[in-house]
């Protein structure tokens, strides 16, 4: 037996003022979808923006339901908008963010499993990895180079055949 070790680096950007123009804009575009979030029983509001490589802003928000499993995360929303409206088409940069009913959310949220996986898989079906920035309404802002980091030993495609 031998015991591996899994790593991966990203960015910890402490004053927002530090990112460029076009990420704080797109981290504001992800707080505005976040505010059209349907989140009526968890009131965790979550807004997804993604710039994709040919200039064009994505949106998406949770949409919760009374049946939990029927709800659907912010960032598979986005996914699901991207490649209908934009087929094919990479994701430069995905900001994901989220508000809360009772405080200022004041740390980077990160996608769930599931979230994970999509994104992987968008990354794969498109050729082309996004740049991700994981936010709260303040604090810190996290940079990954790509979504696949989020998940090691990821499922793929080719494990079906």
């Amino acid at each position: 037996m031998k015991k591996e070790l899994y790593q991966f680096q990203y960015y910890r950007v402490n004053d927002r003022a530090a990112l460029s123009k076009e990420d704080f804009d797109l981290l504001d575009a992800a707080y505005k979808a976040a505010e059209q979030a349907y989140a009526p029983y968890s009131n965790f509001k979550v807004g997804a923006a993604a710039r994709l490589v040919n200039g064009v802003v994505v949106l998406g928000s949770n949409q919760e339901n009374a049946s939990y499993p029927v709800g659907s995360c912010a960032e598979r929303v986005l996914l699901g908008n991207a490649a209908v409206q934009f087929p094919n088409v990479a994701i430069d940069t995905l900001a994901i963010t989220y508000l809360l009913a009772d405080r200022k959310s004041d740390r980077p949220v990160s996608p769930c499993g599931m979230c994970r996986q999509a994104l992987s898989e968008f990354e794969s079906r498109v050729d082309h990895s996004m740049r991700l920035l994981l936010a709260g309404e303040q604090g810190d802002v996290l940079v990954l180079d790509n979504a696949k980091d989020l998940l090691p030993f990821v499922f793929q495609s080719q494990h079906l055949f």
